[in-house]
């Protein structure tokens, strides 16, 4: 029977020490998206934290004052405001964050590199009351604590805002919380980030989803101590149907979705036009097509060879609008 439990164990931990998750902006299967990604449609227009202190375990030390609430809105342009440990920020948006096709909002910290992260959960909520949790793990070692300054493992995190360094931002889907109670993942009104405390004391340490206790660079004794919140961008949203109800009547896509080895039309009802430049984004927001496509008898053509099967983000840009959708292909 020992033998038994011990070779559990031991499994257990061999399939924890080799869990990986995705790795650091610009590493191949990374999720982080760029800050400029066209696949951005909105940011948060309105924050509120509550700090939290440089140091829990000597609260005499008082709160972490770095930044303020304002530096949280618009576009990650790297000027931040501290939460301390176990501080909060929620987020709001002048349209709804929505339940839509691949990631749906990104959360940016200002890490330096792509090792010294300060992390934090994230939660949403419809009413403002029932805050839901993306489910984190943290498979960093706890045995040893992460120093102040000390290094992990992009790829032993998962849900957990902070995972990518300045500029890059880490992605949430809201289909892993469709299910939830009190939870409508299609009228997302606010986000709430919350500073995990990195200790590894058990009194005070915070865990994840498993049940881990989450070992972060800790203790950070500064004024600019803790997670540090630079934007959090949105994805999807309900604005874009209201957008398309116009846009439709000058621009069509179609089919959608389209067959990985068919061509996709663009039909525009707009006169004088020989060209139009059409730019196309997989879902983490990458370019994969740009081109000035020519229009024959209102109608342009874009031939697909192959794609991969998934989701993208066709960008169309004419003389008065910007015109954005996701088609299908598959």
């Amino acid at each position: 029977m020992k033998l038994f439990v011990l070779i559990i164990l031991f499994f257990t931990f061999l399939v924890r020490g080799q869990s990986q998750y995705a790795p650091p902006a610009g590493q191949s299967n990374s999720t982080a998206i760029y800050k400029d990604s066209s696949i951005f449609v909105a940011w948060a227009n309105s924050c509120t934290v509550i700090r939290g202190w440089k140091d829990i375990a000597d609260t005499t030390q008082g709160v972490v004052t770095y930044g303020v609430d304002t530096n949280a809105l618009g576009i990650a342009d790297n000027q931040v405001v501290s939460l301390g440990d176990g501080g909060v920020a929620i987020v709001k948006f002048k349209h709804p964050v929505i339940n839509d096709a691949g990631f749906d909002f990104a959360v940016f910290e200002n890490g330096l590199t792509d090792s010294f992260l300060e992390l934090a959960f994230v939660e949403v909520s419809s009413d403002s009351i029932h805050f839901i949790r993306f489910p984190a793990v943290s498979l960093t070692d706890t045995t040893t604590q992460v120093g102040s300054f000390g290094s992990i493992d992009a790829t032993k995190i998962h849900n957990l805002g902070g995972k990518y360094r300045a500029e890059y931002g880490t992605p949430f889907d809201l289909e892993d919380l469709k299910d939830s109670a009190n939870l409508d993942v299609n009228n997302i009104r606010f986000i709430k980030i919350m500073d995990v405390v990195g200790t590894i004391n058990d009194s005070l340490c915070t865990r994840d989803s498993q049940g881990n206790k989450v070992n972060d660079p800790y203790p950070t004794l500064f004024e600019s101590g803790g997670f540090d919140l630079d934007a959090v961008g949105v994805i999807n949203t309900d604005f874009q149907s209201i957008d398309l109800l116009t846009q439709e009547r000058k621009i069509k896509v179609f089919p959608n979705p389209v067959a990985a080895h068919g061509n996709l039309y663009i039909q525009l009802q707009y006169e004088n036009l020989r060209t139009v430049p059409i730019k196309i984004f997989n879902t983490l927001g990458r370019l994969i097509f740009a081109k000035n496509v020519l229009i024959n008898e209102h109608q342009a053509v874009i031939k697909l060879q192959h794609w991969q099967t998934g989701f993208y983000l066709i960008n169309i840009e004419t003389n008065d609008s910007c015109y954005k959708r996701k088609f299908l292909v598959f």
